[in-house]
């Protein structure tokens, strides 16, 4: 149960984080660029999901269809957005996945608004480089930072 409490809790040296960078490749001007991409998707998602059943006045209820579709709307957006920036992804793959299943969880099936609503400062606070990591960071940021990589057409 320690390990367990200091792989989420203890933070590491500034220097253990700057080899770990080294060591996984991570260049942090892309480290931002994958930043901006998660912040991008998690607004677009927020700001055009009509679905929340317990504040909708309607109270219509979207079906898991609709969420998907909602989501594959909002990333393809997403991709189109970045492309005309220059920064292509391929649309789908494993970093598809990883995003549907992250906002399927934290944010369609998700109960509690103040969670739904607290994905932006969970990616701020991930990706900011000004405060110390911990190593469950660590591993969320490189997971996220490989797989939009292996994705991004060069």
């Amino acid at each position: 149960m320690e390990n367990f409490f200091n792989y989420i809790s203890k933070p590491l040296l500034p220097e253990d984080v700057d080899v770990w960078f080294r060591v996984n490749n991570i260049i942090p001007e892309k480290l931002e660029l994958y930043s901006d991409f998660a912040h991008s998707l998690n607004s677009l998602i927020l700001n055009t999901y009509l679905g929340d059943n317990n504040v909708n006045e309607t109270k219509i209820v979207l079906s898991e269809s609709d969420d998907r579709n909602h989501f594959e709307w909002c990333w393809n957006k997403t991709i189109s957005d970045f492309g005309k920036e220059k920064i292509r992804f391929d649309k789908k793959g494993e970093h598809f996945d990883y995003f549907e299943s992250f906002f399927d969880e934290t944010f369609y099936n998700q109960k509690d608004i103040n969670v739904k609503s607290s994905i932006g400062v969970f990616f701020t606070d991930l990706f900011n480089n000004d405060k110390l990591f911990t190593k469950s960071d660590l591993d969320m940021i490189t997971t996220i930072y490989k797989l939009l990589d292996k994705y991004l057409k060069h």
